[in-house]
């Protein structure tokens, strides 16, 4: 995990509360506000767009002279309202075969990808086929008691479940979805009850395995397929997938993941699967031993798809409006930082999956995510209609100080 982090207060303690493996500047309306509109003067006086948000400015100049050292490799993209106003992408996606990175080259999201797991349930609640307040043994068999009984679907969105799930085998290399398919269905079944759900968070990718799981129950569908159909395809995300390790090999709009080595170097991670990054948490990692990734950490996303997102949220594409609302509103404060690190210094709070917080007096949610040779971020400025994209295929990019001044030319110095 990179050391920079998140914010402009306090960078280290943002990086401690965000996604599994990554943080993220992040904030959402509380019950009654949602993805709206600004009001007429105020829609006004944004349409006049920050020069520092437009080509030639602070944003691109920045990240231009990190390209230029070597210390970013991918797409940032800036959108105001469903427009794209800036899109920049530096390096390559595939040293070996000289691809360059381009807006419509995916990246491994890591952890980023959990928000399309609690899209999948709110898409079956809204059709009446999924309700939060159902325990997870409405629907699933297998789990310990406790669970089936006292888990509830709202629970596992936001990261209440209070269960634990032992360790996952880092070193293991899958072959097919198949394989993939089982041991994650097996793993989710060793979960137990660390405390009451619903009393703390849990921070757990084992509670979306399960919603994964609830989603396949229901539709007949594997997850990977149901997102593919309703959430990728509905939202216009042609670039983005669950791939499998054989595509990311062979097909050229996937950009390999470089991960840093503790020589200094870097190395192509779907290439040397004997390799693995250097992050304390999850030691000696490769995401590219998966074959295909689950519902809690990866799939591949490109910068502009997840542009079209974050657009498909606001103008109901994705979700009905209401369930969008009940998305990004604010669940619980967040109280403490990711491996049990301290809080960050600012409003700070879940949804479902998504942390979110108050800056300058206006909401923002989103979610970063990395992984060995990967670094991603989206936020949702909510308020005023602004998407803000860093997608990189490094692992030691200075994140928290691109997402600080995406801030600040978003939403004005401090």
């Amino acid at each position: 995990m990179n050391s920079d982090s998140a914010g402009a207060i306090d960078r280290r303690r943002l990086l401690g509360w965000g996604g599994l493996a990554a943080g993220v500047v992040a904030g959402a309306p509380l019950a009654g506000a949602g993805l709206g509109h600004a009001a007429p003067e105020e829609s006004s006086r944004q349409d006049r767009l920050p020069p520092d948000t437009l080509p030639g400015g602070a944003y691109d100049r920045f990240v231009a002279k990190l390209a230029a050292e070597d210390k970013f490799c991918g797409t940032v993209l800036l959108s105001y309202r469903g427009r794209t106003v800036l899109s920049r992408s530096y390096g390559m996606a595939d040293k070996e075969k000289g691809i360059r990175n381009h807006d419509g080259v995916a990246v491994n999201l890591g952890s980023a990808v959990q928000p399309f797991a609690a899209v999948a349930i709110l898409q079956l609640a809204q059709q009446g086929r999924v309700r939060l307040w159902e325990p997870v043994g409405t629907h699933l068999k297998g789990f310990a008691t406790g669970i089936l009984e006292q888990v509830q679907v709202h629970h596992l969105l936001s990261g209440t479940s209070g269960m634990v799930h032992p360790p996952h085998d880092l070193q293991r290399v899958f072959h097919r979805k198949e394989e993939v398919h089982e041991y994650w269905e097996r793993w989710a079944r060793q979960g137990k009850l660390e405390f009451a759900p619903g009393s703390d968070s849990d921070r757990t990718e084992g509670s979306l395995v399960v919603a994964a799981q609830i989603v396949e129950a229901v539709t007949g569908l594997t997850y990977w397929d149901y997102v593919h159909e309703h959430i990728f395809r509905r939202a216009g995300m042609t670039g983005s997938g669950f791939f499998t390790r054989t595509q990311w090999l062979t097909e050229p709009h996937i950009a390999h993941s470089y991960m840093r080595q503790a020589d200094g170097s870097r190395v192509d991670a779907v290439r040397n699967l004997d390799k693995g990054g250097l992050s304390p948490f999850e030691p000696g990692k490769n995401n590219a031993r998966a074959f295909i990734d689950h519902a809690g950490n990866g799939g591949f996303a490109t910068a502009a798809d997840l542009a079209r997102f974050a657009q498909g949220l606001r103008d109901g594409t994705v979700l009905q409006k209401a369930y969008a609302d009940l998305l990004t509103q604010a669940k619980l404060p967040i109280g403490r930082g990711k491996f049990g690190g301290p809080p960050p210094d600012f409003p700070a709070f879940t949804n479902y999956t998504m942390p979110m917080s108050i800056h300058k007096g206006q909401w923002v949610t989103g979610r970063g995510g990395t992984n060995p040779g990967t670094s991603v971020n989206y936020n949702l400025y909510l308020d005023s209609g602004w998407v803000g994209v860093v997608l990189s295929n490094y692992d030691d990019i200075p994140l928290g100080e691109i997402l600080e001044l995406e801030q600040n030319v978003i939403m004005g110095p401090p």
